[in-house]
């Protein structure tokens, strides 16, 4: 099991986290919603609680419940910028479909 940062993603988040001026490292779990049955949720955390499972990558800690584990297991935490549009993308080989507005995916 990992889930792994690209270079710019890592940078991103050690920039945030340096301007927020605490916290461990990045939460990453999943909700039930939208038209595809699941969202990714993302959050900056502040203390590692009992049964986060902790991987870290270049420099960052990513924190995630068991819950989430199984649905995030291999996946790779892009920042991209598009055009105009930049952020975060998720590229994960479980999902099996994604909706067409791009919140939501299915496993």
């Amino acid at each position: 099991m990992a889930i792994t940062l690209t270079e710019n993603a890592a940078v991103r988040v050690r920039d945030f986290l340096a301007k927020r001026g605490k916290g461990v490292g990045l939460r990453l779990g999943v909700k039930t919603t939208g038209c595809s049955g699941m969202a990714y949720v993302m959050e900056f955390a502040d203390e590692i609680e009992a049964d986060d499972t902790v991987f870290e990558d270049k420099g960052v800690k990513v924190l995630i419940n068991p819950k989430s584990l199984v649905y995030l297991d291999g996946t790779e935490l892009d920042y991209t910028r598009e055009g105009l549009n930049e952020g975060f993308k998720f590229n994960n080989p479980n999902e099996k479909s994604r909706c067409g507005c791009g919140e939501s995916f299915g496993i």
